[in-house]
């Protein structure tokens, strides 16, 4: 048909366009496998290898075991063990150590006796939410050594441990076993990079043809609006999925991420999803008249709301009714519940009819505004 052969043409058009600059080109992927790395090794949820010393007055026996607790686990890297305690706060202070433990001088005695004994513990609380974790992990491997006081003081008296402790948890983690952040943090930056690139490709689209005075030719061309959207998307819509594939790749090759759910659920949503974000740099490209323009307006409007509010580090269920709001005008925050989900629990279509209806809606929107707004016509 006439307005398909159009578009066609222009598809096309583009593409050569596109193809003429190899280093144009080779940006377009270049750049989402540059984020990936330096997002993926550089950003960790993870809190190992914590830098700790102890200040032992006791140097007895039982000190040392309970020091070797924290030190045989991977959560915690020995700095060094003083009988000083203002040389270990120097050491906080430097920030050389992160956590700080003193054992009193009667530790042993007290407890050889059953004596009730008190432990000071100082945690650097410059990174509140890794102090909180900090303090998580030091409260568990205490409560490992008391666990382990019980039974040897049960054993002693002949009494039955288990009777001392009627109650019994056993946790199991679903989804993410290991409790390892890059299950998390990987499927995440890809949802950050295809909603990020795809919308800055997309928004060069027009506004180069603006500065370059060749929009004129579309200006006096029989080709229809819709027909200049559809044909200029297109072949950026390819290369953004191609991006996507890379990324997926990498994600299990590389990184070793956690995958359970379908390919196929998982690839029609991140394309679903790149022709949203090319049509959203699309519409920057429309309303702005120079590329820097266009560039500064996409980043500001795509990359930083899907950071803060598409749940990526945040779950949205914790954010206050703005936040809320803001989250479910954005398309990064139903592309994120898909990703994750495929990724760690293996979800299929039906649990994705909301999120794929919402993109699908949005993207809509979204180009029917471009259409609008493109006009034929200088000023």
């Amino acid at each position: 048909m006439e307005f398909f052969r159009r578009s066609r043409a222009l598809a096309v058009k583009e593409t050569r366009e596109l193809f003429r600059d190899p280093t144009y080109l080779g940006l377009s992927f270049f750049i989402p496998i540059l984020l990936l790395q330096l997002f993926g090794y550089g950003l960790s949820l993870d809190v190992k290898n914590l830098p700790i010393v102890f200040v032992d007055t006791n140097n007895s026996a039982i000190s040392r075991e309970y020091i070797d607790s924290f030190v045989h686990s991977e959560y915690f890297d020995l700095i060094g063990i003083t009988r000083d305690a203002e040389q270990a706060r120097e050491l906080m202070q430097r920030g050389t150590a992160r956590v700080v433990v003193e054992l009193p001088t009667n530790f042993s005695r007290d407890i050889v006796s059953g004596k009730k004994v008190a432990i000071a513990v100082t945690i650097d609380g410059s990174f509140p939410t890794r102090a909180g974790i900090i303090q998580s992990y030091i409260n568990a491997i205490n409560a490992k050594n008391n666990l382990e006081l019980i039974h040897k003081m049960a054993a002693q008296y002949g009494l039955d441990p288990d009777a001392l402790m009627p109650i019994e948890m056993r946790l199991s983690v679903w989804y993410n076993p290991a409790l390892e952040s890059i299950n998390m943090i990987i499927p995440g930056i890809l949802v950050l990079i295809l909603m990020l690139f795809p919308a800055i490709l997309g928004a060069l689209l027009v506004v180069r043809e603006k500065e370059d005075g060749t929009i004129f030719n579309l200006y006096s061309s029989p080709i229809r609006r819709w027909e200049i959207v559809l044909g200029k998307a297109a072949p950026y819509v390819v290369v953004a999925f191609i991006d996507y594939l890379i990324i997926y790749a990498a994600s299990i090759l590389q990184f070793d991420v956690r995958f359970v759910g379908s390919f196929w659920v998982i690839s029609s949503a991140a394309f679903l999803y790149c022709i949203c974000t090319i049509g959203m740099g699309l519409l920057f490209s429309i309303i702005t008249q120079t590329q820097l323009a266009a560039m500064l307006l996409t980043f500001l409007l795509t990359v930083t709301p899907a950071f803060s509010y598409s749940g990526f580090t945040t779950p949205i269920a914790s954010m206050d009714s703005l936040g809320q709001f803001i989250a479910h005008l954005i398309p990064a925050t139903y592309f994120m519940d898909i990703v994750r989900g495929s990724y760690l629990k293996g979800l299929g279509f039906e649990y994705y009819a909301s999120d794929l209806a919402s993109l699908a809606i949005y993207t809509v929107v979204i180009y029917t505004i471009c259409i609008v707004l493109l006009k034929k016509r200088i000023g």
